[in-house]
């Protein structure tokens, strides 16, 4: 079934190039996990969903892969260059909490978030506040020639390593100019490896170490985290495209300053591209912003977001809008009412539907080319030359690879509950057979009445609806 070699663009090579692990055994991957601040944004999400689905094949592929996810609780400034208050420390005065509250309650609901998109969990979630001795320790070794001190703390010598930047290719003063300058530094690129705590000022996350009681660097983080837990070098590293031009650049000197051998640390970079939101709402900076609990509390499920990132190749820009939403939504229902026309208990193989999952595997090797594989998807689910409990095997290889969760999910689970709903799933239904009972009678007068009662309770009746799905919560 997985007979078509893998391909994967490279963002370092800035090109397509076949990929095979490093260990056959065991494929090692890492992914930049989220700063515990507040809650994930969907667009955030998209970097996650992007990561299950390469994990998902290197798997359906059959390596059996390591996969590791950070959790950044300290170090990452309101700037990803080392510029203003800490995220965490700003968020913990916000809200009149400890930082340790604050990490622990956007941790579990990011966790929760990652249930409902039905992402598979990491083989590790790696804390950074649980690494910070590996992170001195780093950090030592590399100080002596890649390192220098100024008063605010310990930073890290750009021009020190070969090619420095060449992942972000912004070694130009155009590029250097979005860096915010900080006091001392030799070069603007320069970043740091330890924040010293102000004079007169302590923070709730500090500790000791040789250049002064202070936090690590965000950048720092990564690079421990990866080598301690995959070691050096791993297959691949993921993240969000704004990750390409300051912090994994930043993660590549250190790697290479490390190992003294040019290792950028993982031999293959892996972005997906922006999710983008016209109302300007994606942003956490506006207070309200679109998480995932706003697109349940609208009545959508999480898979339909799902569905719809899956739509677009991941390197490419995806727009996201309410009716792009809705179009997803009515895709993925569309699949379920077909599924639940042939679902069985009988006992099926995937056998006759091979030419479907080459087909799968055509497109998923190809770069992970999901919106390739949906319409092969629908195909296999049409055809109806195929015995029913054949489809629901193959279904189940699809499962897999796409995370859709189409072998168990049912219209009743689709039908999320809007937070402004008046009327409960049954009493919509008691309605609905009342009025249906109604329509028996010929009582149109007392048909239109119930329609027009669920109409103001939010419940569209959705007569004549192709999809039979009767009913809907506006």
């Amino acid at each position: 079934m997985t007979s078509t070699p893998l391909t994967l663009y490279n963002s370092l090579s800035r090109s397509i190039e076949p990929f095979q692990p490093i260990d056959p055994s065991l494929t090692r991957v890492y992914t930049c996990g989220p700063t515990v601040y507040n809650y994930q944004h969907i667009g955030n999400m998209r970097a996650f969903l992007f990561a299950d689905t390469l994990g998902r094949v290197l798997r359906w592929k059959g390596w059996p892969t390591k996969h590791i996810i950070n959790i950044t609780d300290v170090g990452h400034l309101t700037s990803d260059a080392d510029a203003g208050d800490d995220k965490m420390e700003k968020a913990a005065a916000a809200q009149a909490k400890s930082i340790w509250e604050i990490a622990a309650h956007y941790t579990d609901a990011f966790k929760h978030d990652v249930a409902r998109l039905n992402i598979v969990p990491p083989a590790e979630w790696t804390v950074a506040t649980d690494h910070i001795a590996q992170m001195i320790d780093f950090a030592e070794k590399i100080a002596p020639e890649h390192c220098y001190e100024i008063e605010s703390g310990l930073y890290f010598d750009s021009t020190s390593v070969p090619d420095y930047g060449r992942l972000a290719r912004t070694i130009s003063d155009e590029g250097e100019s979005r860096i915010d300058p900080v006091s001392g530094k030799r070069h603007p690129q320069d970043f740091a490896i330890w924040r010293k705590s102000p004079e007169g000022e302590q923070r709730q996350m500090e500790w000791d170490s040789p250049w002064g009681r202070g936090a690590p660097g965000w950048h720092l983080e990564c690079s421990v985290m990866s080598h301690q837990h995959l070691g050096h070098p791993f297959d691949i590293h993921t993240g969000g495209i704004d990750h390409r031009e300051i912090h994994h650049p930043n993660e590549i000197a250190q790697n290479q300053a490390f190992c003294s051998c040019g290792d950028s640390g993982a031999r293959i970079w892996m972005h997906n591209n922006f999710l983008v939101d016209r109302g300007g709402k994606m942003s956490k900076s506006t207070g309200e912003f679109l998480k995932l609990q706003v697109l349940v509390d609208a009545g959508y499920h999480p898979l339909a977001y799902r569905l719809l990132c899956l739509q677009a190749q991941y390197r490419s820009e995806l727009e996201f809008t309410w009716d792009n939403l809705a179009a997803a939504a009515k895709r993925l229902k569309r699949l379920v009412q077909a599924i639940e026309h042939f679902r069985t208990d009988e006992a099926g193989t995937a056998d006759s539907a091979t030419a479907y999952l080459m087909r799968l595997d055509e497109a998923v090797s190809d770069d992970l080319a999901t919106p390739r594989a949906l319409p092969v998807l629908e195909d296999m689910i049409a055809d109806k030359r195929l015995p029913a409990a054949d489809r629901l095997a193959a279904l189940a290889a699809f499962d897999a690879v796409l995370g859709l969760e189409l072998s168990t999910l049912t219209r009743a689970d689709l039908r999320v509950r809007p937070a402004n709903a008046t009327l409960t799933a049954d009493a919509i239904d008691a309605r609905l057979a009342d009025r249906k009972q109604a329509r028996i009678d010929k009582d149109f007068a007392r048909s239109d009445a119930i329609r027009d009662e669920l109409a103001a309770a939010g419940v569209e009746v959705m007569d004549g609806d192709p999809l039979g799905w009767d009913w809907k919560l506006t």
